[in-house]
């Protein structure tokens, strides 16, 4: 397969699976014409690393999973401990977002949104920047 072809198979696009490829996470073959030739062994960690990468995981991640893929011997242990500590790390973001939101929630409330130039907003803000000095 070309990378035409491998590309609306895989869903991904053609830069995606050209980055995948230079930082070692595919090696397709090479045609005499230097042409990339993908196998459907190329295809699939393509799919592979397109839906971990759409769970989030890190590019090293990615890595390190699709090694663990490969490798019959791996302990399943091995690939719970990185789903594990990307949940937290979700988990954590949320958290922050969900703070963030209230927050925010809280400001808009309290601003009249009129034609005063008082505005709860700008004083929260000024006064974050004043709590960092």
């Amino acid at each position: 397969m070309n990378i035409g072809e491998v590309a609306e198979r895989s869903g991904l696009p053609s830069k995606t699976i050209r980055y995948y490829e230079d930082i070692g996470l595919v090696r397709p073959l090479r045609s005499d014409n230097g042409y990339r030739a993908f196998r459907e062994t190329d295809l699939h960690k393509l799919v592979f690393l397109g839906r971990a990468r759409t769970l989030g995981f890190s590019i090293e991640d990615c890595r390190l999973l699709l090694s663990l893929y490969e490798d019959e011997s791996r302990e399943s242990a091995q690939v719970k401990s990185i789903a594990e500590d990307h949940l937290a790390t979700i988990e954590k973001k949320i958290a922050q977002l969900e703070a963030m939101r209230e927050t925010l929630s809280h400001l808009v409330m309290s601003c009249h949104g009129d034609h005063r130039p008082d505005c709860p907003i700008l004083s929260d803000l000024a006064t974050g920047l004043s709590d960092r000095s």
